[in-house]
């Protein structure tokens, strides 16, 4: 990729990268019609190595939000949680918010260290069958702070996606950052070789964090991203004491259900607001077997069931599509 050049704003991707022009670095830049219309590189080398370290892995599946604070990385890991209770299953978590990674606190693995080996980077085990990757882990300290560029970004994105020692994986969930910038640009580009069954879309009732969502299918739609389903979180609160339900966060426009009707996207689901589940978080533990029997583990496991069966109808959708059978051996 071309040097940045020096008049260049914050986080510009670089004038050969496959970004120029249409990262959101890009946008009001002077150049950009011009870096968009330049004649590109080949396509990067990186995106075949990572079709093959990918190749046994047999379901990718991205959380996503237009919106910060709606339980993005709650939901990545517990979905993890719940599907490694099946211990037939192996589980991988890549954390690519690169600036905010929370994930090892909420895994229960902050202060564990990646081990470099011949075949990789080795991600860190949570339990047998669960692992996972973050820059979390990569920092001196929780308190450092990533001050990168976009094309930094997306280089570190790409060492996760190539250089960890994912071996094979049933389910690979990716965490990612809230909005529409670089991360997410990067994440279709470097896995538009391996394929990426769809995206889970998190949001909480209240328009302000719907309008930001809108934006988010707006760009899958864009970018030929699959979307599994919209997830509600915080739909309601419940009194861990009393079991009694309040609306903390009023849908004043129908909520998420109203949104996925009318913008033709399944609806997964809605998660109450509990406030066991934060504190789990903060213990990195998992509120499906620490709490099994709330109501929010009843509705979390309804939601898992639903990206189950939309994983499993996608490999049978693929093989009658190619006619040949998905081979991840």
């Amino acid at each position: 990729m071309a040097s940045v050049p020096e008049n260049a704003p914050e986080h510009c991707p670089g004038t050969q990268s496959e970004l120029a022009g249409k990262a959101s670095a890009c946008e009001g830049c002077p150049n950009q019609g011009v870096c968009s219309s330049l004649p590109k590189l080949g396509p990067d080398p990186a995106i075949e190595e990572i079709r093959q370290k990918l190749s046994k892995v047999k379901h990718k599946i991205l959380v996503l939000s237009g919106k910060g604070g709606v339980g993005k990385s709650t939901l990545t890991a517990h979905l993890a949680h719940a599907l490694s209770t099946d211990e037939s299953k192996q589980i991988g978590v890549l954390d690519v918010d690169i600036c905010g990674p929370s994930m090892p606190r909420i895994m229960g693995a902050e202060g564990e260290t990646v081990h470099q080996s011949g075949s990789g980077w080795s991600p860190v085990y949570i339990r047998d069958n669960l692992a996972m990757m973050s820059i979390g882990f990569l920092l001196g300290s929780p308190d450092d702070a990533v001050i990168w560029r976009g094309a930094k970004k997306s280089g570190m994105i790409k060492q996760f996606l190539r250089d960890v020692d994912w071996e094979e994986l049933d389910y690979l969930l990716v965490d990612t950052p809230p909005g529409t910038s670089d991360e997410h640009l990067a994440l279709i580009q470097f896995l538009s070789g391996a394929g990426i069954d769809g995206a889970v879309i998190v949001t909480t009732p209240q328009e302000v964090s719907l309008t930001d969502v809108r934006k988010e299918i707006n760009f899958c739609r864009k970018t030929s991203l699959p979307i599994i389903g919209i997830v509600e979180n915080m739909s309601d609160f419940i009194c861990p004491k009393c079991h009694k339900s309040s609306v903390i966060f009023p849908p004043t426009t129908g909520g998420a259900l109203k949104m996925a009707e009318t913008l033709g996207e399944k609806f997964l689901g809605s998660l109450p607001l509990d406030p066991r589940i934060a504190k789990c978080c903060d213990e990195g533990k998992s509120f499906i077997e620490e709490v099994p029997d709330s109501s929010a583990v009843t509705a979390f496991m309804n939601i898992v069931e639903k990206v189950v069966s939309y994983c499993n109808d996608f490999v049978k959708k693929t093989e009658a599509e190619t006619g040949e059978a998905m081979d991840f051996s």
